[in-house]
């Protein structure tokens, strides 16, 4: 169990994920300190292409106002590949929490550059879950990453 409520809510989605027979990996995004979206990759369950934890919970937060994700805390188990780096960019969401990036790590300088506060927490829990997934689906994890 993680110190933060929000990092273990976006480790909850992660495990929803993994029970669904997806990838592990899960995000919450916050405002005001309350949860207004919440996801997990799903490219697997549904076929996607682009359906990661974070574009999910964007995608589940609905139509928000500029100034929403102006102040909002995106939470991923997980650091934000290329795309949902850009999404939290473009939104203009000033500050990133990742669980872990031991197993992954997305263009975590280029973030900070444009001025978002990228927290990694080192999450043993979110280490955990990653570790046991890669080592028993290689090839599903290569093709999430693009390998």
């Amino acid at each position: 169990m993680t110190a933060d409520p929000f990092l273990q809510a976006a480790l909850d989605e992660a495990r929803t994920g993994l029970a669904e027979g997806g990838i592990p990996i899960g995000s919450v995004l916050v405002v005001d300190g309350e949860i207004v979206g919440r996801g997990h990759n799903r490219r697997v369950q549904s076929g996607s292409a682009v359906l990661h934890a974070e574009m999910d919970c964007l995608e589940n937060a609905g139509r928000l106002t500029a100034a929403d994700y102006r102040r909002s805390t995106l939470y991923s188990t997980l650091s934000p590949c290329d795309m949902c780096s850009g999404a939290a960019l473009l939104y203009e969401i000033p500050r990133v929490v990742v669980g872990e990036n031991r197993t992954f790590q997305g263009p975590e300088d280029y973030v900070r550059s444009r001025g978002v506060r990228l927290e990694i927490i080192d999450d043993p829990g979110c280490v955990q879950l990653m570790t046991e997934f890669i080592a028993n689906n290689p090839e599903l994890w290569n093709e999430d990453i693009g390998e």
